[in-house]
């Protein structure tokens, strides 16, 4: 048999073992009325159970392994917290266990009381290689019990992510304008430039944007000069009057502009290009200052993505991708994909971290209907439960995907899995 802890953990919490004329190891009748709470702590591994052994009943713990001899290997005889061990559950009984005033332990063998099915099952599960152990088995689950689970890692997805949210909040001493405003730089560069936008985020903060929010100008010469893309002459009257208006902001702020090389271009459509972005995000900057208090004061989710819309991008950007480049037809709008990344990964993140931080439970209400509102993301790993037969209706149901794939397939932790539980069960 080739299996851990963590299964005899399932078949012990679920009982899914065979309890007919249960008997300790040596001889004496069993009875479970209740299995006890794992336990995810140090110490035994259930607590509060409740057995009948004889005509005795005790409560307490249950500690169980592999072998009994493991209570051994694992030092639990010198540890005073094993004391109150009141039943050790192994699937072979190797030796006897004493407890520390001598007593000896009583055991419950599960050796031949699991059923084969069941194991080969689990063995089915974590002995693929594959990064998707239940890919052949995840369509006899029914799409509730899918949908429950997924509405657990979805949350688990936001909760992890709102202690960056926090943690960077607390940097910038409960600024949260300035905090959604580096999260919302990050965003807009769409994974491959997201740490250059961050970066430039940290080099300008937004209340400087605010100072010069009547000179839709002067808020792009400090994207761009930050960004560090004005260093060149210019023959184009935009590109060089943005580059005027920086060398008088760099000196009045004492700004150290970033390394241009730090920009990815390479494998990228023109309308993906960082220059394209950074003209879409001033145009935001310029459109909505303040853009914490403007998300969320918004409710109505097509307000949202207007906020998005109809950017006033600068006209030069229609027919270059690139100081220097010209183009034809390049597109200066954040597309509908893009948009919805944004209202996905920032607003809808922001709002429910709010909400948590702040105890208000409307903020998370409305970040939940954010999310079943936006269409399901398209990706390699969405595609893949797609085809396996799951069914994801919107963006919620796709970012407890992600979650579900990142901390549970991946890491083969199917006992801790809604889902794998559910397909053990039916063994």
């Amino acid at each position: 048999m080739n299996f851990s802890e963590d299964f005899l953990h399932y078949v012990w919490q679920f009982r899914s073992f065979d309890h007919h004329k249960l008997k300790t190891a040596d001889g004496e009748e069993l009875k479970i009325l209740h299995q006890g709470f794992l336990n995810k702590n140090a110490g035994p591994d259930f607590n509060n159970a409740k057995i009948v052994i004889g005509e005795t009943l005790w409560a307490g713990n249950v500690e169980i392994h592999i072998k009994s001899s493991d209570w051994l290997n694992h030092h639990h005889q010198v540890d005073k917290s094993y004391d109150n061990v009141i039943l050790h559950v192994v699937f072979e009984n190797d030796i006897e266990i004493k407890r520390i005033d001598g007593s000896v332990l009583p055991v419950l063998v599960l050796k031949d009381r699991i059923a084969r099915d069941l194991i080969e099952k689990y063995e089915n599960l974590f002995l693929t290689l594959t990064d998707f152990p239940c890919i052949a088995q995840i369509g006899t689950v029914d799409q509730i019990h899918i949908d429950s689970f997924l509405s657990r890692t979805l949350i688990e997805r936001f909760e992890q992510k709102t202690e960056l949210v926090i943690a960077t909040l607390n940097e910038l001493n409960g600024n949260w304008d300035e905090t959604f405003y580096r999260f919302m730089a990050r965003n807009f560069g769409f994974k491959v430039n997201a740490l250059p936008f961050e970066l430039l985020a940290k080099t300008v903060p937004q209340q400087i944007y605010g100072r010069h929010k009547n000179n839709p100008l002067q808020i792009e010469a400090l994207v761009f000069g930050s960004a560090g893309f004005l260093n060149d002459q210019f023959d184009d009257n935009y590109p060089a009057s943005l580059k005027k208006e920086f060398q008088f902001l760099q000196k009045k702020y004492a700004i150290k502009p970033l390394e241009v090389s730090i920009w990815k271009f390479m494998r990228m459509r023109p309308q993906n290009f960082p220059t394209v972005r950074l003209a879409q995000f001033a145009a935001l900057i310029i459109k909505a200052n303040h853009l914490f208090s403007k998300m969320m004061e918004i409710s109505n989710v097509v307000e949202l993505q207007l906020l998005l819309n109809d950017l006033p991008v600068h006209h030069y950007w229609k027919t270059h991708y690139h100081f220097k480049k010209p183009a034809d037809g390049v597109g200066i709008q954040i597309g509908k994909t893009s948009a919805n990344n944004i209202l996905l990964n920032t607003v809808a993140l922001f709002l429910f971290a709010y909400g948590k931080h702040t105890g208000t439970q409307l903020y998370i209400s409305r970040a939940v209907k954010l999310l079943e509102s936006l269409p399901t993301e398209q990706n390699a790993i969405t595609d893949k439960f797609t085809s396996a037969g799951v069914v994801m209706d919107n963006a919620f149901a796709s970012q407890g995907i992600l979650q579900l794939k990142k901390h549970y397939c991946d890491q083969k932790k199917c006992l801790f899995c809604g889902i794998g539980i559910k397909i053990l069960k039916q063994a």
